[in-house]
This record gives C-alpha cells, sequence and structure tokens, in this order.
C-alpha cells in the first residue's frame, strides 16, 4: 500500500511540474502581448495604464473563479502579474517616505507590486517635489489614518505643489514591537515614528511603564537604529523585520484593532476613466454667511457621494481656509461636468486635484 501511495504521490507531482511549465510558459506569453501592446500604444501616443481595462479582468477572473480559489490569493497573484506586464512597457520609479521598510514602503509595493523601481527620499514635501519636477512618475503618500486623522503635511503641500492624485490604497497597520534579539529584557529605548508611537501609547504605559520613548523620522529609520543598537527595539512594520534582521518581541501592540491608513499615489496626470472612481478638488470659499452649506448643496442636489470634506489653514493667511472634498465620480462623467462649472462659479477658488480608481478595498459604489 505505501508503494502504491508513493506512486501516486509522484504521479500528482508530476503533473504538478507540467501545470507549473505551462504556466511559465503562458507568462511568458502574456509578457511578450503586454510589450506588443506597449509599442502599439507608443506610436499613437497613448498612456500605458488602462484602469479600466484591468478592472474588467480583475472582475471578469474573479467571476469565472466562482469562489473555487481563493479571491484574495487569486487578486493578489493576478495583481503581481498585470503589474509586472505594464510596467515592462515602461518602468517607473515611485518615491516613498523612506528609508526602506516604512508603512508607506509597504503601501508601494502592495500598489505597484515588486516590479517597480523604488526611491526613499526623507520629507513628504521631498516627495511632491520630485514629482512636480519630473524626477520621478510617481510617489505615494500617507493622507490620513482612521485613528489619528489626517496627515496635515500631505495636505499642506497639495496647497504647495502642481500634481495630480492617481490612485489610492488602503492600509491595514500593525505595530509589532521588534529589536536585534527578540528578547524584551534588553530593551533599553523604543524608538518610531510619532504616529504609531501615539498609536500604542496605552500597551506601552501598561506593559513598559519605565522604558522611555523617542519619536525619529520614520519606522524605517527606527528599525534601522534597532538593527545597528541592540538595546533599542522599534515600532515598526512587518517588511523592516526582514529588511533589517530583525525580531519580534510582542506583535500587535496597537491600542486599538482595525487601525487603517489611506494613501495616495501622486503624478503628473490622473489615469482615464475605470468606472469606480473617485474625484479630489480643493476649494477655496467666498466670504459670505453660507458659503459652506451653498457649496455642498450644488452636490447634494446632483445626488454626487461626498465622502471627505476638510479644511486647512492657508499659510500666512490668518482666518482663511482651503477645503479638501472627495467624492465618488470622475472629472469627465456628466454630472461632475456640471457640478464642477457651477463650483467654479460659486468658489473663490478652485483646483481639480485628480480623479482615480476606487481602492479596491475602499467603500464602493452601491
Amino acid at each position: 500500500m505505501a508503494t502504491e501511495n508513493q506512486a501516486q504521490i509522484i504521479n500528482v507531482r508530476n503533473r504538478i511540474d507540467t501545470i507549473d511549465d505551462t504556466i511559465l510558459n503562458l507568462l511568458k506569453e502574456r509578457l511578450k502581448c503586454a510589450q506588443d501592446i506597449g509599442q502599439m500604444k507608443n506610436r499613437e501616443n497613448r498612456a500605458k495604464w488602462d484602469p479600466l481595462r484591468e478592472r474588467q479582468i480583475y472582475d471578469r477572473l474573479i467571476r469565472d473563479n466562482n469562489g473555487e480559489f481563493p479571491e484574495e490569493a487569486l487578486f493578489s497573484i493576478y495583481h503581481e502579474i498585470i503589474t509586472t506586464c505594464r510596467l515592462s512597457q515602461r518602468p517607473i520609479e515611485v518615491a516613498y517616505l523612506g528609508p526602506q521598510a516604512t508603512f508607506s514602503h509597504l503601501a508601494a509595493v502592495k500598489y505597484f507590486g515588486h516590479s517597480a523601481d523604488y526611491r526613499p527620499l526623507e520629507t513628504i514635501e521631498d516627495i511632491f517635489h520630485d514629482v512636480e519636477r519630473g524626477r520621478v512618475q510617481y510617489g505615494i503618500v500617507p493622507v490620513e489614518n482612521s485613528i489619528e486623522g489626517s496627515v496635515t503635511s500631505t495636505l499642506d503641500a497639495f496647497m504647495k505643489f502642481k500634481v495630480k492624485i492617481c490612485g489610492e490604497e488602503y492600509l491595514n497597520i500593525t505595530h509589532n514591537l521588534v529589536n536585534y534579539s527578540g528578547d524584551i529584557k534588553d530593551i533599553k529605548l523604543i524608538v518610531s515614528h510619532s504616529q504609531p508611537l501615539a498609536q500604542c501609547r496605552e500597551w506601552l504605559r501598561n506593559q513598559l511603564p519605565n522604558i522611555p520613548t523617542r519619536s525619529v523620522f520614520s519606522t524605517g529609520q527606527a528599525a534601522q537604529m534597532a538593527h545597528d543598537d541592540h538595546t533599542v527595539a522599534a515600532i515598526a512594520s512587518s517588511l523592516a523585520i526582514k529588511t533589517y534582521q530583525l525580531q519580534v518581541v510582542v506583535k500587535g501592540i496597537e491600542d486599538y484593532r482595525g487601525n487603517t491608513t489611506r494613501f495616495v499615489l501622486i503624478g503628473k496626470k490622473s489615469p482615464s476613466k475605470s468606472g469606480r472612481d473617485k474625484t479630489s478638488l480643493l476649494v477655496g470659499l467666498l466670504d459670505r454667511p453660507g458659503a459652506l452649506n451653498d457649496t455642498l448643496a450644488i452636490l447634494a442636489r446632483r445626488n454626487i457621494n461626498l465622502t471627505r470634506i476638510e479644511s486647512r489653514p492657508v499659510k500666512g493667511e490668518p482666518g482663511k481656509y482651503l477645503f479638501f472634498i472627495d467624492m465618488h465620480g470622475h472629472y469627465t462623467d456628466g454630472v461632475l461636468v456640471e457640478a464642477v462649472e457651477r463650483l467654479q462659479e460659486s468658489c473663490s477658488s478652485f483646483e481639480w486635484l485628480g480623479s482615480y480608481p476606487l481602492a479596491r478595498n475602499s467603500t464602493t459604489y452601491p
């Protein structure tokens, strides 16, 4: 019986090898097809990225799968395949808040896969600057956190630089306490970015009340410090553990579960319509009673779903504010075209920040 079972295992393994060879050959063929399409688009000077086409591929695969292959894994596999094939048409550089292994780095890899060329920069403003000057094609920046709220440096940069939002990504944030040895007794100092320290404040107070904390530039820098000094522990991402050869002391030390950060992708030009899109605006209101209500009424009367509104003070002009507005729909949609025309008439200033595909795990249309 054992011999018969062993023979069956060998037969199945041989079948798996044949399937793997077939998949590999098909992947190479798919890559060649994508490169051919890229050359055709070059001749017509067309954009390489077609969000509608990509969404149709994902929708078709998930529909035809009928739940047999795990859906999240299926999406992850094809996301890597599709982005790799797209990037083969034109390699791109993506700037993120460095150094390596920050949550921004993790969000960038989640969005673009592993085939992009990632460039760590020191500040969020540096990312905006390099995108505006064309030094990189894209940058990815955090814009809001479900616990700590908006990332004000990102909002302020939108008021200063001329870039467009090209996409969004939501990253579930899990904070790990890590150090070189994995032994909690070795910890003399805990370092991290100010937001993770705030998000783990109660845990640190209850579990390590006598260990001082220090805010540093990023979680990646914190992980690097923990690698270099074995008395230092960092609150860092899962990517940092691998990048800096660290050990987990305690997993999931955040005070609240469900901690999510929204990142936006910035570039020089927003993509074409995908069919499930979001539009972002930056508007200034006239100095008169009811100005905000009148602005929101323009959207409400057209049944446009407003997903976010936030004000930021204008630097050097006390009492003056600009409003960031996110809504469902694409800038080219008829109802949004009409609404935008009315907003431009009724607002003291108006800027279209971009229209872009909704993140897969964001709120979708009803």
